[in-house]
């Protein structure tokens, strides 16, 4: 058990270091890149780009309405507990894991608005920049993530356990 804790910790520390690490060579590999432009498209390849663009503007449309559903519905709660005559101690932390749950769902819509922008005919610098968003927009989710699993099991050990009859 004590080994298996170790080696969590050591992973946990080691994930971020190395996607902290891959933006920062992905970015200075980028940054001395030209972009030139490819001068022939085909008419296939200029629908596809038209259909995919739409795809990808829905995506981050769907990131915007869950995120900004989310802060409503977090304000909103946040507002109802406050002017509430039944204060309870745990209700901010609630609505903070619920707000996170939907920032981490809005980065999923957002990279995946990123893959689809890059799908059709890519350079290399296009696959480049790709990398930087995706990598820097994993290590947001993963840190997201890590906060709320810690915050659901502080309130899971906090809350009584039911008393056992008989």
């Amino acid at each position: 058990m004590k080994r298996e804790s170790s080696r969590d910790s050591l992973v946990n520390l080691i994930l971020p270091l190395a996607l902290i690490l891959g933006l920062v060579l992905l970015l200075n590999v980028s940054s001395g890149q030209s972009n030139p432009e490819r001068a022939t498209d085909s008419p296939l390849e200029g629908w596809l780009k038209l259909i995919v663009g739409y795809l990808a503007a829905g995506a981050e449309i769907a990131a915007a309405a869950v995120i900004g559903a989310a802060v409503i519905r977090g304000f909103v709660n946040y507002a109802r507990q406050l002017f509430s005559r039944k204060q309870r101690i745990d209700a901010t932390e609630v609505i903070r894991l619920q707000l996170g749950r939907s920032l981490a769902l809005g980065l999923e819509f957002t990279v995946a608005s990123d893959i689809l922008q890059t799908a059709v005919a890519p350079t290399r610098q296009d696959i480049l920049n790709l990398g930087a968003l995706v990598l820097l927009r994993t290590l947001l989710n993963y840190f997201l993530e890590r906060e709320i699993q810690q915050g659901e099991q502080s309130r899971a050990s906090e809350q009584p356990s039911p008393a056992r009859i008989g």
